[in-house]
């Protein structure tokens, strides 16, 4: 597991950056191509002509569900798709916030006050404050990256299938 709260990958894919971009496209909300039937939507952004910005549709709020940035790139054989997965830019401020006043405490008892009961303290809610944005990250990046990974590699006529997540 990647010790920070995001990460890169790049897939290759046997489908056209067009076929790709208009499957995306089918299952994501607010993105939906004409050509296509209208499906149950699977994520929530925006497909470009380019790439696409796209997170999974939740029923329940989560501050730490990855946002799927992606550039797609046509090759002779299929694509590329260069993916990064990251917190969203509200939950990335949250998180520094917190870790900056908490490490100030941390600093503030250990140096000006000596209390190092009280900075350890600090010092531990700051490792676990850190600690838990990580996993709860990865564990949604999981779900996020398996259904994305089921819509782009299922037959057209199969990505019906995937909405069961």
């Amino acid at each position: 597991m990647n010790l920070l709260p995001f990460g890169r990958e790049t897939l290759v894919s046997p489908l056209s950056k067009e076929q790709l971009l208009d499957r995306l496209s089918a299952v994501t909300r607010g993105a939906h191509s004409e050509g296509l039937p209208e499906l149950p939507p699977l994520f929530n952004g925006r497909v470009e002509e380019n790439g696409f910005r796209i997170s999974r549709v939740i029923e329940k709020g989560d501050n730490f569900l990855p946002l799927l940035l992606g550039k797609v790139e046509h090759t002779p054989r299929g694509s590329i798709l260069f993916l990064r997965y990251q917190l969203f830019s509200t939950t990335r401020f949250f998180l520094w916030f917190w870790t900056g006043i908490l490490l100030a405490f941390v600093l503030f008892f250990f140096l000006m006050t000596q209390q190092f009961f009280q900075g350890g303290i600090c010092l531990f809610l700051l490792g676990f404050n850190y600690i838990l944005a990580v996993v709860l990250f990865h564990r949604q990046l999981g779900h996020s990256k398996k259904l994305f990974k089921e819509v782009i590699n299922f037959p057209a006529s199969n990505v019906e299938s995937a909405s069961k997540f």
